[in-house]
């Protein structure tokens, strides 16, 4: 007999971040934008005693200890991971949708490929978009200088060309702090997951290129097994629900904690990614702007 997978429940862990508070109102309206220090609480850890006596480190480094105590204690029954959940920068999909308003927006414009001046089907980024992913990166590498931001170890993207663009932007070429920790982070050769996709169905921006017009266009990204030459997982007149949104996730999720042993990852995907993600694990809904990142500590439990 076949040996089965052992089912996962997975948890967003709440009272390290900011975030993990929502209804303290942290939006604008377009949403979140990315905290200092990524909201990261100051709080004491059971493990400071030993690690930190005199609080002497920076927050990000008595967490980050933490976080590797948590998964050294966990028996293999409980496993940790960081997910630092990046939405992509500004879109032409989301400028248009600003222009005619969200009624408008899904009931006509979202159903077409553009008008006479944009072309919004799988939308790439605005010249706002691309300066946010730029932001993105500056703030990693302030960061990992100046907080002990721990950076993120491997990386996951949605296969829509504003995601590819975003993470590219944002982790290609980090110049890291002169710590001598430079070699301990592999290199950048994220992994397109077609289970990070933006909500399927209707929306032309959320309808994906090619697997060929991904590998000559954005060559250092490795593109996962199995993943089609065509779309085929998109539909003109069915818009998937939130609930098979969050079971896709969970899908990813179980592809993480299997089959990826790092601690720290960063997941480029999409305002609706982020929400099936906060559904998925139980975490309250926080809307994401453009080009923020938001935390989220994940237990899986067997």
């Amino acid at each position: 007999m076949a040996a089965t997978t052992p089912k996962r429940r997975y948890t967003a862990v709440n009272g390290f971040f900011e975030q993990d508070y929502a209804s303290k109102s942290l939006s604008s309206e377009e949403g979140t934008t990315t905290l200092p220090g990524l909201g990261l609480i100051d709080r004491a850890y059971d493990t400071d005693e030993a690690f930190d006596p005199r609080r002497e480190k920076h927050a990000w480094e008595r967490f980050a200890h933490y976080l590797d105590h948590l998964n050294s204690t966990g028996d293999g029954k409980a496993m940790y991971k960081l997910i630092y959940a990046a939405r992509h920068g500004e879109g032409y999909h989301n400028v248009k949708e600003r222009e005619v308003g969200t009624l408008a927006w899904e009931s006509y414009w979202a159903k077409l490929d553009g008008d006479e001046k944009t072309t919004w089907a799988d939308a790439h980024l605005t010249q706002r978009g691309i300066g946010q992913a730029q932001a993105m990166k500056a703030f990693w590498e302030t960061g990992a200088s100046t907080l002990g931001l721990p950076l993120p170890r491997r990386h996951y993207a949605s296969p829509l060309a504003r995601c590819l663009e975003t993470c590219e932007l944002a982790f290609a070429g980090l110049t890291l702090p002169s710590s001598g920790h430079e070699a301990e982070i592999p290199p950048f050769k994220p992994v397109v997951k077609e289970l990070l996709r933006e909500r399927l169905g209707v929306h032309t921006c959320d309808r994906r290129r090619t697997r060929t017009w991904i590998r000559e266009n954005h060559p250092l990204f490795a593109i996962e097994d199995g993943f089609s030459e065509q779309d085929e997982l998109w539909r003109p007149d069915v818009r998937e629900t939130l609930l098979e949104h969050a079971a896709r996730v969970e899908g990813f999720l179980d592809d993480l904690f299997v089959n990826d042993s790092e601690t720290v990852i960063s997941v480029t995907a999409h305002s609706g990614t982020i929400l099936a993600l906060y559904a998925a694990t139980g975490h309250e809904e926080v809307k994401v702007a453009p080009g923020a990142t938001v935390p989220v500590l994940i237990k899986a439990e067997i």
